[in-house]
């Protein structure tokens, strides 16, 4: 399995309007893609950096090149319409699960 995170500033008065897209755009659309195995929306807390992590669980790397494409390693996913409530451009990285609890 590989972990994969996907990472943006969110300008401050856009936080809850961009939570909103990814909501109801963003994580839908990977519910039918094959090998995706479920994610997560998180917000960072209150007067901090306004960050937004999207947490997603992919099967292996095949499954994710099929969804990113053959710079998965490197290059973030997003739509025009999400950089518009951006300060900076989104990054990616990706893990695997070395132990749970």
């Amino acid at each position: 399995m590989i972990i994969r995170i996907w990472e943006a500033q969110v300008a401050p008065r856009m936080m809850s309007d961009f939570c909103a897209v990814i909501q109801s755009e963003m994580l839908p659309e990977l519910n039918g893609l094959d090998g995706y195995l479920g994610g997560e929306l998180l917000r960072s807390l209150p007067d901090s950096a306004h960050r937004v992590l999207v947490v997603t669980r992919w099967r292996d790397e095949p499954a994710l090149r099929a969804y990113a494409g053959p710079m998965w390693a490197m290059r973030p996913v997003w739509s025009e319409n999400e950089l518009t409530y951006l300060e900076h451009p989104p990054e990616v990285r990706h893990y695997t699960v070395v132990s749970t609890n």
